[in-house]
């Protein structure tokens, strides 16, 4: 708490690093790595995150830059994926999904919410089959595999957007259902969250797959879903897998997920959602995760002026180092500083 002060300043210099690291002229935009050594993929979700990211900065600090950012990466997205909204991965398409419906609450960006609609109904039409009794599908060309990564986002679009439009569009009972099948598939009782079933056509489900992404995008749906009914048993499921990704997946108070690459977004996303859930029940335990996790991060990361995250913040980075890993970077600082924002409130 007492360098709670430090936290704004520490967010703006982790997005002044993003760019300073990882910026490039258009039409790349942002390097996939630091140094430049593979910017032949178009890695569509990671960008997806950085609109996030950027929207972040704004809804802190109210700065047009960042929301500049933001509708230059979408634009940016948009142009290199030939104009279309779409691609083959239905979770891909729903990140993106997430970031134009926060986009489109900014002013003079109402015509995004469109565009998050109709992601959210492409993925539904194209990827909600009967294979496994129902479910996102994962991609296009593999209608039978369904993950969480896929229908996590599903449901916290779909109640974000109910929330906007009412209750005469089906984004709330779909996403009802879609909720209904995640935890019946890959919710365990002891609030593990599984992966993925069925990627082999063999309707198994892949339990040595454990990552903290999908404890988060369990933990941002439940909290959606208690937006709308108000019941506190989603808070509770929700606090139930948060813990039990800090059991299971972290190491020294920081998840060291390692490869780089889109492993490198992971625990962002786990921030991400987790923020949402402390915003409304602020568990000691969990906000301390929070914050030596973060203090780690920039103990470790932050030299000469500048944060540079590696996939273990314990463990000074080494390149070549992923934009995706410096996504999640600035995305957990961003939760730490609203953390203490909160708990600043509270004293006062």
């Amino acid at each position: 708490m007492a360098d709670h002060l430090d936290w704004p300043a520490r967010a703006d210099l982790a997005h002044r690093s993003l760019a300073e690291l990882y910026g490039a002229p258009p039409p790349q935009l942002l390097n996939n790595t630091r140094p430049v050594d593979d910017n032949e993929t178009f890695n569509y979700w990671w960008l997806a995150h950085a609109v996030d990211v950027a929207l972040d900065g704004w809804e802190r600090t109210g700065d047009e830059t960042h929301l500049r950012t933001a509708v230059e990466i979408v634009e940016n997205l948009l142009a290199r994926n030939g104009g279309s909204l779409f691609n083959d991965y239905f979770d891909d398409m729903l990140w993106l999904g997430l970031a134009l419906e926060r986009l489109s609450r900014a002013p003079g960006r109402g015509e995004r919410l469109e565009d998050a609609r109709t992601i959210w109904r492409h993925c539904l039409d194209e990827g909600w089959n009967d294979t496994m009794g129902g479910g996102i599908a994962w991609r296009k060309p593999q209608l039978g595999y369904k993950n969480t990564p896929a229908n996590g986002p599903f449901v916290i679009l779909g109640a974000r957007l109910a929330g906007r439009l009412g209750a005469d569009d089906p984004y709330l009972v779909q996403a009802r259902r879609c909720m209904a099948w995640l935890r019946e598939h890959l919710v365990r009782p002891d609030g593990t969250v599984e992966d993925g079933v069925n990627r082999e056509g063999d309707g198994r489900v892949d339990t040595d797959w454990r990552y903290t992404y999908n404890y988060g995008l369990f933990v941002g749906a439940c909290v959606e879903l208690f937006a709308h009914d108000g019941d506190e048993e989603w808070l509770a499921l929700a606090e139930r897998s948060a813990r039990r990704a800090v059991e299971l997946l972290a190491v020294d108070g920081v998840f060291p997920e390692s490869g780089g690459g889109d492993v490198g977004l992971f625990k962002g996303i786990f921030y991400r959602y987790l923020d949402l859930l402390l915003a409304l029940r602020p568990a000691p335990d969990l906000v301390a995760f929070v914050r030596a996790g973060t203090d780690v991060l920039w103990r470790v990361g932050h030299v000469d002026g500048v944060l540079w995250a590696g996939d273990d913040w314990r463990v000074p980075p080494a390149p070549p180092t992923s934009m995706s890993t410096q996504l999640s970077a600035v995305m957990a600082t961003e939760v730490r500083t609203r953390v203490e924002a909160r708990a600043l409130s509270h004293a006062g």
